[in-house]
């Protein structure tokens, strides 16, 4: 699943006012924050991450390892911030970062 720049420029707009729902911190990817991930991407379908590491190296593999393990695909990438997107088909409308923001893509 390889997402379309028109696609991932959308869920950038939807992405910038989002809040981080998981936390990755310098003790690892627990199966605690592999399940969190897999419940938010289930829940929400587009989530924001934080990856709380000082070196910009182990930000990268430790992303890579996440995007690995949960099936989801990096949208963007800013700093200690990564916007993540997998896609649910029987997502909840009143959940779904994706279908509650449908249509708005940042213009106010």
């Amino acid at each position: 699943m390889s997402l379309s720049q028109a696609q991932k420029k959308a869920f950038r707009s939807i992405g910038h006012h989002l809040n981080p729902v998981v936390t990755v911190s310098e003790n690892g990817i627990s199966e605690g924050v592999l399940g969190e991930l897999d419940r938010a991407l289930s829940d929400h379908e587009l989530v924001k991450v934080k990856l709380a590491l000082p070196e910009r190296d182990d930000r990268a593999a430790m992303l890579e390892e996440l995007v690995t393990a949960s099936g989801a695909e990096r949208v963007q990438t800013i700093g200690k911030m990564a916007l993540l997107y997998r896609r649910n088909p029987q997502a909840n409308p009143k959940l779904s970062n994706v279908k509650r923001f449908e249509g708005h893509h940042g213009r106010h």
